[in-house]
């Protein structure tokens, strides 16, 4: 836990979230944070959330994002365009435009419409980060998005072996335990926005979300961290409910946070939340088939690391297993959000 601070700065105003995170993970938390931020126009009901801020890791190399990535020297704008439909006002109009995938066509089959949306602003802008501004316009978010970093950057991995892969892709397919990944360039420049926002937060929440291509990749843009350990916001870890085949295989809640401490530094997190649901025999066995079985809650372990730590109903197991939205939407209002504004 940070020291020489107090978990919850007292204020009688709303609080500012930033979460860091990527892939499928942080779009189901900023979609359930979203219908509690405040409008900018004066509203009869408070609203807990006076600013929710994303900021996304942009390592990924496969799929279209992948491609545009290679074809024009972009950032990678999949992870980005789903937070963008998560927090959109109306994900049931644009939302669907932006994540529609041509099933056919020379050069445009897998490309989502969203994808190339962002790649074309970027090209009309001069600048990925203005292209990001100008589509969550587009979309009504509530909410801004930012990614990690501007520079086109390279996430590469030192695995047990002592083999080095380079690129997103390969390092989940190589199905062997990640010693430590590092980012290529090694020195990257954030966005200036993140860290003005990180600097403004009252409560950071880090995942849900593959532990070494998602979480860790934003901790090691320069300043990110630091930025986070020097802040007044309390820092809430979100554990992931299973592991992940070839990445954190055997992993406890305990081995992820030693992680993130290992490839940033000691005491970043002021909480954990922990799911407590277990997952039904059958679908356990089909995700042991997979190589994945639930992440261990190592609660007594947490406690000797000095962490505190959260426990609840967070499993959501309809054919696929991932966080129950309204019950984490729930607890992290109830826990830490509106805890915070009535002081």
């Amino acid at each position: 836990m940070k020291t020489g601070q107090t978990n919850f700065p007292k204020s009688s105003r709303p609080v500012r979230v930033v979460a860091l995170g990527g892939g499928t993970g942080l779009s189901v938390v900023l979609r359930g944070l979203k219908e509690h931020v405040a409008r900018r126009k004066k509203e009869r009901v408070q609203r807990p959330i006076a600013d929710l801020a994303a900021v996304v890791t942009v390592t990924d190399d496969g799929g279209s994002s992948g491609r545009l990535r290679r074809e024009y020297r972009i950032l990678p704008p999949g992870d980005i365009r789903n937070c963008m439909v998560a927090l959109s006002k109306d994900e049931h109009l644009l939302g669907q435009l932006f994540q529609y995938r041509f099933p056919t066509g020379r050069g445009l089959a897998g490309h989502s419409f969203g994808n190339l949306f962002l790649t074309a602003l970027t090209n009309v802008t001069g600048d990925f980060p203005e292209a990001v501004r100008v589509s969550s316009q587009v979309l009504a978010i509530r909410g801004r998005i930012f990614p990690s970093t501007a520079q086109n950057v390279t996430l590469e991995a030192e695995l047990e072996d002592g083999k080095i892969v380079a690129g997103e892709t390969n390092i989940s397919k190589s199905r062997k335990r990640v010693r430590r990944v590092r980012l290529v360039p090694r020195r990257v420049r954030p966005v200036p926005e993140v860290l003005q926002a990180i600097r403004e937060a009252d409560l950071i929440l880090v995942g849900p979300g593959s532990l070494y291509t998602s979480i860790i990749p934003n901790l090691l843009v320069e300043q990110v961290t630091e930025t986070i350990a020097h802040s007044r916001a309390a820092c809430i870890y979100i554990a992931n409910l299973m592991t992940q085949p070839g990445e954190t295989d055997n992993y406890s809640v305990a081995d992820h946070v030693r992680a993130i401490y290992e490839h940033t530094r000691e005491g970043l997190f002021d909480f954990v939340v922990i799911n407590r649901t277990p997952v039904t025999k059958r679908l356990l066995q089909r995700y042991e088939a997979q190589g994945a079985k639930p992440v261990n809650p190592s609660l007594k372990e947490l406690a000797r690391m000095g962490l505190s730590y959260v426990t609840a109903d967070l499993l959501h197991q309809d054919g696929v297993i991932r966080h129950e939205q309204s019950r984490l939407t729930k607890l992290l209002l109830d826990e830490f959000i509106k805890r915070h504004a009535s002081r």
